[in-house]
This record gives structure tokens, sequence and C-alpha cells, in this order.
């Protein structure tokens, strides 16, 4: 019951916040000119902040399983390669299948995955967490990015050459972002420290820059959530019900399933993961990124869909993470 609570208490406040945001937009409080300004904001200045904030305060690396780094990064490029896949048969339209791919990989990491993760696993599992993070938080932004732009069209008509998805990859902001965080990090992990002091801290010789980044970063969950409210239209559930169904079916049913299930057949092979499970059902059990309807909104693809695969897969993962917990919990893994 403490667990089904916690992720209640995870997961309302942010179905809630959606809730609101569809509120203001239903009164008139405000319009879709505003809420276009308010995804540009978010995708290019508050995202970027938080994730830059969530990976460089990471303290190090010196602790890495690389076996579960690997097994977690394999299974989100084989659940790419087959969400791709199985989408050349199941979607017709380019600018769904771009947003339900981006759906297969991106969770809701940091603002779910991580607390859940220190729910189920105490200071141990949010070690893992910490560590995984730095690594699928680029992955699967790449792979988002990757997923957008490969679908689109040029002006005549013709698919957007792998120059420009890479191009894309590297001008986005939230991929920038968290490489600049990463690179900090890793040169800060290979040079040595008097002491135990680090050479160079952000908090410490640039306290005011590293207080305005985190300032700017707490802006990014609630504003995204409202426009999230904002974009939602009940009136197309109806036409987009089994894109729905298929999206958040990947996202909080197929993908942790699999995943979890192969983790604990590999348990005699990669002992790592015994520790690690806490983060992996934090990892892949969360639903749909906040961040991805953003990031569609910027980069093309159907809105109406990727607001709807946020929402419902926010509210039903609060079931399949319940029960993810208590089948794994029964068996000792957590």
């Amino acid at each position: 019951m403490n667990t089904f609570l916690f992720a209640f208490n995870a997961i309302m406040p942010i179905v809630l916040l959606g809730a609101f945001g569809y509120l203001l937009k239903r009164i008139g409080f405000f319009d879709r000119p505003f809420i276009n300004m308010l995804n540009k904001y978010i995708f290019r200045i508050g995202l970027p902040a938080l994730l830059f904030y969530t990976v460089y305060n990471i303290e190090g690396f010196q602790a890495i399983d690389w076996e579960v780094i690997w097994f977690a990064v394999v299974a989100f490029l084989l659940f790419f390669g087959l969400a791709q896949f199985s989408l050349m048969f199941m979607v017709r339209d380019a600018t769904q299948k771009g947003v339900i791919l981006q759906a297969v990989t991106r969770g809701n990491f940091a603002l779910i995955g991580i607390p859940l993760a220190g729910s189920l696993g105490g200071t141990e599992g949010l070690a893992v967490v910490a560590i995984l993070s730095a690594f699928v938080i680029p992955l699967t932004n790449i792979l988002s990015v990757v997923a957008l732009t490969m679908y689109q069209r040029d002006e005549h008509g013709a698919r957007i050459s792998v120059t420009k998805v890479i191009k894309s990859v590297f001008a986005n902001p939230l991929i920038l972002a968290v490489f600049a965080a990463f690179l900090i990090l890793f040169v800060r992990s290979w040079i040595p420290a008097p002491d135990g002091v680090l050479v160079f801290s952000l908090k410490r010789d640039v306290h005011v820059f590293y207080e305005m980044i985190r300032l700017i970063s707490l802006t990014a969950t609630p504003l995204a959530l409202i426009a999230l409210g904002g974009n939602f239209e009940l009136s197309v559930i109806r036409n987009l019900f089994w894109k729905i169904v298929l999206g958040v079916g990947w996202r909080i049913v197929i993908v942790p399933g699999f995943t979890l299930v192969a983790a604990y057949l590999m348990i005699d092979r990669i002992p790592g993961l015994v520790p690690a499970f806490p983060a992996l059902i934090a990892l892949f059990g969360a639903p749909v990124a906040v961040s991805s309807l953003v990031m569609v909104s910027q980069i093309g693809g159907d809105e109406q869909l990727a607001g709807q695969l946020v929402v419902w897969s926010t509210i039903l993962s609060m079931l399949t993470i319940f029960i993810a917990t208590v089948i794994f919990r029964t068996i000792g893994l957590l």
C-alpha cells in the first residue's frame, strides 16, 4: 500500500497540473500563440537548464557497473529498432510514427523515475539511478530527435537526409545541455583534486551562475505540464484511440515487461542487476516524458497525439508501476 501511495503521490500532481493548464485554456486565460511561446521557452531554456543541472550534480563515475549500463543502453536501442519496424506496418501517418517512436524510449525519468528509484531502493537506488541518468538522458534525447526527424519531408517531398538528421541532433538544446554537463563531469572526474576538493566547481566558484541555472531549472517542469494541459484536446481521443493504445502500450507495458523479465533471467550473468532493480523499474516503467510534447512542437509531428500519450501513460503507469513493484518485491529483488 505504501508503494502505491508513493506512486500515486508522485504522479497525481503531474496530472492535476496538466488539468490546471487545460482549465486555463478552456476559460480563455491563454491562447494558442501563448502556448507556442511557452513551448519555445521550455525547449530552449527551461529543460536544457534542468538537464544540465541534473547531470552536473552527479558526484562521479568511480562506482560504475558498466555491465548494467550496457544492459540499459542495449535495451533502449533494441526497443527503438523493434518499434520502428512495427510502425512500418501499423501506422501510416508519418507525423504520428515519429511521435509514437519517441514515446517508446522517452520516459519521464527525471520527474518520476529518480524519486521512485529512491523510494524503492533507498540510498543505493539513488546512487545507481544517478549514474544511469548520465547515460540514459543523452541517449533518449538523441533517439527522440532521430525519431521525429527521420519521418519529416523537405519542400520537395523527399525524406530529410542523414546529414540533416545528424545536424538536428547536435543542434538540439537538450542534447547540448546534457553534453556540456557530461563533459564537465568527465573532466572533473579525471583531474586530481587536492585534499579531495574539486579544482573547479560552479557551485563554489561561480555560485551566482550556478544558482541562476538552478532557479531556471525549477521553471521547466511546472510550465511544461501547464503547456501540456493547454495542448490537450478531449475531442481528438476518438480519432487517435488506437494510436494512443499503441504508444502507451509500448511505453508502460511492453518496454518494462520484457526488460525487467530479461534482467531477472540475466541475474546470474550480471550480478550488478540485483541492486539495480529499483533503478531499472524507474527507468523503464516511467510514463512518457512531458518534454516529449515540447520537442514535438519544436521539431515537428502530431502534437495532439504527443499530448495524449503523455497524459494517458502518466495516469495508467500508476497501475503498471504498482504491479511491477509488488512482483519484484515478492521475489526478493526490492
